[in-house]
C-alpha cells in the first residue's frame, strides 16, 4: 500500500511539473510558430499553432539578407561569446585550483575577500569600468566587452566547491611522480572537472550571448553590435512585422540550443556524480 502511494505521488508530481513546463514553453512555441507564418496570420485568434500556409523562406531571407545585417551581428556575438567563455574557463579553473589544492598563507582570507565582492552589483561599477576602459583606449571595441566579462567570482566559487571533492591523494601521487602544478592541473584536475566545466561553459556562453548592458554601454559602432543590440535595430525597422521579428528571435536562440545539446551529456554526468557522492 505504501509503495502504491509513493508511486501515485510520483505520478502526480510528474503531471504537475509537466503541466507547468508546457505553460512556460507556450511563449517559445508561439514564437517558433509565428516565425513560419505570414504576417497576417500571426495575430489570428484562435491561435493557429501549426500554420496553414508556411512563409519561413521569406521570413529568414528578410532576416539574413534584409536591411539589417543580422549575419554580421551573429559573427560578432560568436566572437565575443566564445572568447569570453574560453578565457573564463581558464581563469576561473586555475583560480579554483589555487584556492583548493595549493596551500599558501592567507588562502582562506583571499577566498573570503573574493566572496565579499559578489555582493556588489554590476551596475554599481559601471562608471569606474567605463573610465578604466576609456583610459586603456579600448572603448568601442570587442576587447572591452571581453575584458569586462572574462573574470567571474561566481564561477570561481562554483569550480572551487567542485574541486574540494577531488581527493588530494591524486595530487600527492602525481607529486611523487615528479609532476608540477601545471601538469597536475591539466592532466588530473581538468579531466575530473569536465562536468562542472561543461556547466560553466553553458551558463557563461548564454550569459555573454544574451548580454545587453555591456555592449550598450561600451559599443557605439553598429558594425560591432552583438545580437541583443541587433535585435533593437530589427525592432525599429520591423516593428509592425511580428513574423520577421519572431524569425530573428528564433535565429538568435539557435546557438544556445546547440551549445546545450553539445554539452548536456557532461552536465548530466555531473549531476549523476553529485548524486552518487551525496
Amino acid at each position: 500500500m505504501q509503495l502504491i502511494r509513493k508511486n501515485m505521488s510520483r505520478v502526480i508530481t510528474t503531471c504537475i511539473m509537466g503541466a507547468l513546463s508546457i505553460v512556460f514553453l507556450i511563449p517559445l512555441i508561439w514564437m517558433i510558430s509565428a516565425a513560419f507564418k505570414y504576417e497576417k496570420d500571426v495575430m489570428r485568434f484562435p491561435i493557429q499553432w501549426i500554420p496553414e500556409k508556411i512563409n519561413v523562406a521569406y521570413n529568414f531571407k528578410m532576416v539574413w539578407m534584409g536591411r539589417v545585417p543580422f549575419s554580421h551581428f551573429y559573427l560578432n556575438s560568436f566572437k565575443v561569446a566564445i572568447i569570453t567563455t574560453l578565457i573564463t574557463l581558464i581563469i576561473s579553473s586555475m583560480s579554483a585550483y589555487a584556492l583548493t589544492k595549493i596551500k599558501f598563507k592567507g588562502r582562506n582570507m583571499v577566498f573570503l575577500a573574493l566572496l565579499s565582492f559578489m555582493i556588489i552589483p554590476d551596475q554599481a561599477t559601471l562608471i569606474p569600468r567605463f573610465l578604466l576602459i576609456r583610459w586603456f583606449g579600448l572603448y568601442d571595441t570587442h576587447a572591452a566587452i571581453i575584458l569586462m566579462s572574462m573574470f567571474s567570482i561566481y564561477f570561481t566559487f562554483l569550480l572551487r566547491q567542485f574541486m574540494i571533492g577531488v581527493s588530494d591523494e591524486y595530487i600527492e601521487a602525481a607529486r611523487i611522480d615528479g609532476a608540477g602544478h601545471l601538469r597536475i592541473f591539466w592532466s588530473i584536475i581538468i579531466p575530473l572537472c569536465k562536468p562542472v566545466l561543461a556547466t560553466v561553459a553553458i551558463i557563461k556562453f548564454i550569459w555573454t550571448w544574451n548580454d545587453y548592458q555591456n555592449p550598450l554601454i561600451f559599443l557605439l559602432n553598429k558594425d560591432l553590435y552583438t545580437i541583443p543590440l541587433g535585435m533593437t535595430l530589427f525592432r525599429d525597422d520591423y516593428s509592425n512585422n511580428y513574423a520577421i521579428m519572431m524569425t530573428a528571435a528564433v535565429s538568435a536562440i539557435i546557438p544556445l540550443v546547440i551549445v546545450f545539446i553539445a554539452l548536456q551529456k557532461q552536465v548530466i554526468n555531473g549531476i549523476s556524480l553529485g548524486g552518487v557522492k551525496g
